[in-house]
């Protein structure tokens, strides 16, 4: 009988002929963390003609292939990167750093049953700088998670934040020609604590609109990133 391991245990070795006990390891398995940086993105849907006045959009709530968040047609990789709705897969922590917000404009077809917006119009006259500012300064970001939400900013601080930016020029017939984004300024960033998400969490990006918004001339499809980091744990001997 010898005495081996963590003190006051005793430990029966086998009978080798000599006596000795084998080498045992005395360590548990240690985790291993494994981390990347990734983006994740969502997008919704606002159609022209509404008025978003009091009105709330949750965002990564709709997976890619499927409808939802205002599409009518299923999301893309485009819209969404996100492979199940309003949850952090099972293993798997991702905490966010920074967050980004882009509108972008219809040139052609509404989305329909049958057809598919076109979100590569430039915003190059008065009426889409207007809708623009619209979807800018009366748009406030929040977290929407199980039981909690948390106002984030202004949508004028997020992403390229900073108002209406750009070049428009007009030749000589009087016709505009440009582009207009919603601002040239930085991410929003969590410069100190990033919000985690453990694995399994529900959680959601909204958009809250105010009282004072104007009635939507153009469809508008609105993008939020979120920038951070993922980390899963390896068990290991």
């Amino acid at each position: 009988m010898y005495h081996y391991g963590a003190p006051g245990s005793i430990v029966l070795g086998p009978d080798t002929g000599s006596g000795a006990l084998p080498a045992v390891p005395l360590d548990l398995p240690k985790p291993l963390f494994r981390f990347g940086e990734q983006a994740l993105h969502s997008t919704a849907l606002l159609t022209a003609g509404v008025n978003p006045s009091n009105n709330v959009i949750r965002t990564f709530s709709t997976p890619i292939g499927q409808v939802g968040q205002g599409f009518v047609q299923p999301l893309s990789i485009s819209e969404t990167n996100i492979k199940e709705g309003g949850r952090i897969p099972a293993g798997v922590a991702y905490d966010v750093f920074g967050l980004a917000y882009q509108p972008a404009f219809n040139s052609g077809a509404a989305e329909s049953a049958i057809a598919v917006a076109t979100l590569n119009g430039a915003v190059d006259t008065a009426a889409d700088v207007q809708d623009l500012l619209n979807v800018t300064t009366n748009v406030v970001l929040s977290w929407d998670f199980t039981q909690t939400q948390v106002d984030i900013c202004p949508a004028v601080l997020v992403g390229a934040g900073g108002g209406a930016y750009g070049a428009i020029s007009q030749n000589a017939a009087g016709a505009n020609s440009g582009h207009m984004n919603n601002g040239n300024g930085s991410v929003w960033l969590y410069r100190k604590y990033p919000v985690a998400l453990p694995g399994s969490s529900t959680f959601g990006i909204l958009f809250r609109f105010g009282s004072r918004c104007a009635v939507q001339t153009s469809q508008v499809a609105l993008r939020v990133v979120m920038l951070g980091y993922y980390k899963n744990i390896i068990e290991i001997g």
